[in-house]
């Protein structure tokens, strides 16, 4: 290979390898997919007394699926104007992840908490059937819709972009606890797999914001804030 084509593809590499992170879901989605297909029947009933006390209710499909956009907008958007914190929220999203699939591996597990009848006939109760047959009730905890929720939520309470926003901060916090609400209402999780989820991210908060061995060096963070400028 050329010295200037082994260059320049060095320089590509050094510019993109923040980009590069996202690599993990080629990981990721097949894991999760492999879960899906074999943990269907044989598995560990998830099951706490304080599940039965929680009614099912529709309306919470909206924050549910508002989850998806809320995670891609926070990878996304601290790409694009946050480097140092795309790296934490990345360290945090990624490692929860992982831990999530090993136990889903190691610990296969589901619930029977999903109704089979609903007292109500509307759009919000066929987007919530559309749910249930495209996602089945296994590989729960701890609950990747809560831990997500959290991880983003963290990042931007701790970013410099949102430090005088305070309408997007309590927007994040207010949407944050109406995800982790919807996995409960919808029968999409159990209590369980919610708590798991909180702890899990509350170990992984310590690990990355508070010891934080992924912070940048001094040097490639001056770096990073410079290729961004450019």
């Amino acid at each position: 290979m050329k010295p200037e084509l082994r260059q320049r593809i060095s320089s590509f590499i050094d510019r993109n390898k923040a980009l590069f992170l996202l690599s993990y879901f080629a990981i990721y989605l097949p894991w999760f997919g492999h879960l899906e297909k074999t943990v269907t029947t044989h598995f560990h009933v998830i099951h706490t007394a304080l599940d039965d006390y929680i009614p099912f209710c529709e309306y919470f499909i909206i924050p549910y699926l508002l989850w998806f956009g809320y995670v891609g907008w926070g990878i996304g958007y601290f790409y694009l104007k946050d480097r140092s914190e795309y790296f934490r929220l990345c360290a945090m999203l990624f490692t929860g992840m992982t831990i999530f699939l090993i136990v889903s591996t190691i610990y296969p597990n589901g619930h029977y908490l999903r109704p089979t009848t609903f007292a109500r006939d509307n759009i919000f109760v066929h987007i919530v059937k559309w749910l249930y047959a495209s996602d089945t009730a296994t590989n729960l905890f701890p609950s990747i819709h809560v831990y997500n929720s959290i991880a983003v939520n963290i990042a931007v309470w701790r970013s410099d972009a949102f430090k005088h926003k305070h309408a997007t901060r309590c927007g994040s916090a207010i949407l944050m606890v109406s995800i982790i609400l919807s996995t409960m209402f919808l029968k999409q999780h159990s209590v369980f797999d919610v708590v798991t989820g909180m702890i899990t991210a509350a170990g992984m908060y310590m690990i990355v914001y508070v010891n934080n061995p992924f912070r940048l060096p001094v040097r490639q963070e001056k770096y990073e804030q410079k290729l961004h400028r450019i």
